[in-house]
Order: C-alpha cells, then structure tokens, then sequence
C-alpha cells in the first residue's frame, strides 16, 4: 500500500492538477472514489474503466453495487459499504455480482447492511479478503461460483429474519458443479441476534454447504473439492430456543443418506470450540464422503439444516 502510494504521489506530480488514472505496469488503471467517482455504482458503470482495474474508495460510507466488471474494489483508511442496491426480499445488499464480474476482488472494506455480497449469476473467481461485516443476516453468499477464495475475513455478530443468520455460505440450487472454493482464516465470532417473530425451526450457521433442493429446486449434481481450513468460529445465538447456531454445516435439503452430491470437501483445522453446537451434517452420513478432521472440537455431527436466503 505504501508503495501504491507513492506511486501516485509521484503521478500527481507529473501530472500537475490533471484527473487522468494512474496506470499500474499491467496496464490496469486505479480510479479514486470520490474523487474521480462520486460512488463505486458510477465508476463501474463507467466506459473509461475496464475489467482488471483498480477502484480505491476513500474514507467514509458509501453504497455498494451491482458489479458487472472484474474490477478490483480495495477500501482505504476505513471505508464503510451501508448502503446499496434492493435484494427481492427488500433486504439491503452491498454487492451483487453479476454476469461478467468473474475475477472481482474485494478487499479492506467494512460492510454495515443486511446481505453483504452475494453473486446474482454463476461468478467465479472471486476473492473476498480482509473485510469485516457487522451485524448481517448473510455476510458472503456464493450460490453457484466456482473458484472462489474468501480469507482473513472478520464476521462480528449475525442476525436472522425467518432464515439467513449465516456467516459464509457456499450453495447451489439450479443443478450444477460447485467446486475448488477456499474459505480460510476467517475469524466469525459474536452474538446470533433472533428476530422475536422468527419462525424457528432452522440453525444459523458460521460457514455452510448447502445443496438447495427446498420447493423443487434443482439443487446440485456436485459440490465437491471445497476446502474450509483454519477458520475459527466462536457464536451464541440470543435466542437458541427458537433459532440456535452452529459453527460449521454441510447440508443437503433432502436429508436422504442414499443421495449424494456433496463429497470429496475438506473441513480442517478449524477452531470450532467456542460454539456450542459445532458440526451439522444433514444428512448424518456425509462425514463418510468428506474429510472432516484436526477440527479443534467436534468432527462428527448431525442435526437441522438452516434456513437462508437465495438470490
């Protein structure tokens, strides 16, 4: 960063007063918001930036936005996303990643909304590094990517509404393969705060893969070679006699132990410890095709599977 810095510094003198983007050796452009973007909407929905560019925001609160590029969004000196763009439900998204964000980055920022990023098409290549989500009801929903790094992460407290409550989440729901997704050292602690008229009868969970075959969806044909390692998950939900939480859930909606679609996934070297209830497989029989081990607590599990909000 420092070395970033120096680099424009050094244009800025060059270029006297001039607007134009610093350029890194790749040719990438770096767009300053504000500055040469009042928002991070209006500098994707630019002509002048490119995928592969650099979008720096600023001290202060900002929306978030729908991404159609694969722009690199790196947060500076405590930049905030609480605001954005409308989820179906009326929730409040930061980002939503769409068709042709494949190999988004985004980094460095605080996420204060509801659903703080989640991908509206297949995306994959994303990486999600170095933020913190306050207080969401889903901090990272990757439905359908492929790809995906999602590390040194901090997740402090989560909420529910008739669902969500959830940390990080891999899924899939429309049938396809879900593969090669890392989720690492991320660090999901805090309070489960329950909606007093929440229906019950789910988990919130810190990190789930979740086959979504609920109300003839078509799930997944494989969700294999994901690798959930040094994690630690330490919640407690508000209310668990209505909606309680787990650290760590593998989940397939039709609870049947001759269906298998999730396999081949490794959970290791996590620290469950500070979570009551630790694993949750669904069905039971899924620690027979995963490696589930050198977890710090539980690495065996079974009970409901969680409830959450699809794109």
């Amino acid at each position: 960063m420092k070395k970033l810095i120096t680099i424009i510094l050094a244009m800025v003198l060059i270029l006297g007063t001039s607007s134009a983007p610093v350029f890194a050796k790749n040719n990438a452009a770096t767009w300053n918001v504000p500055g040469d973007f009042t928002n991070i909407q209006e500098a994707i929905d630019s002509a002048e930036v490119a995928s592969g560019d650099i979008i720096l925001v600023g001290p202060g609160s900002y929306p978030g936005a729908l991404v159609t590029k694969a722009v690199e969004i790196r947060g500076l000196d405590g930049a905030v996303i609480d605001d954005g763009p409308a989820h179906g439900s009326g929730l409040i998204m930061g980002f939503r990643l769409l068709s042709g964000s494949d190999g988004t980055k985004i980094s460095h920022l605080q996420f204060e909304v509801d659903l703080a990023i989640m991908n509206g098409a297949a995306v994959d290549n994303v990486t999600i590094e170095h933020c913190t989500f306050l207080n969401s009801i889903q901090a990272v929903s990757n439905w359908r990517g492929n790809g995906w790094i999602i590390s040194h992460n901090d997740i402090v407290d989560l909420r529910c509404r008739n669902g969500g409550g959830i940390g990080i989440l891999i899924g899939d729901y429309a049938g396809g393969t879900v593969e090669n997704n890392i989720v690492s050292y991320n660090n999901i602690s805090g309070t489960l705060f329950v909606n007093p008229a929440d229906g019950g009868g789910y988990n919130g969970s810190g990190i789930v893969l979740y086959a979504d075959f609920r109300w003839g969806a078509a799930g997944s044909s494989e969700m294999k070679n994901n690798t959930i390692v040094h994690n630690k998950i330490s919640l407690v939900s508000d209310t668990p006699s209505l909606v309680d939480v787990a650290a760590f859930e593998m989940t397939d909606t039709r609870d049947d132990d001759n269906l298998a679609v999730i396999f081949d996934n490794m959970v290791g070297f996590n620290d469950f410890r500070g979570t009551a209830i630790q694993i949750v497989l669904t069905p039971d029989n899924l620690g027979d095709s995963n490696d589930i081990s050198r977890n710090l607590g539980d690495n065996r599990g079974h009970g409901l599977h969680p409830s959450l909000l699809a794109p």
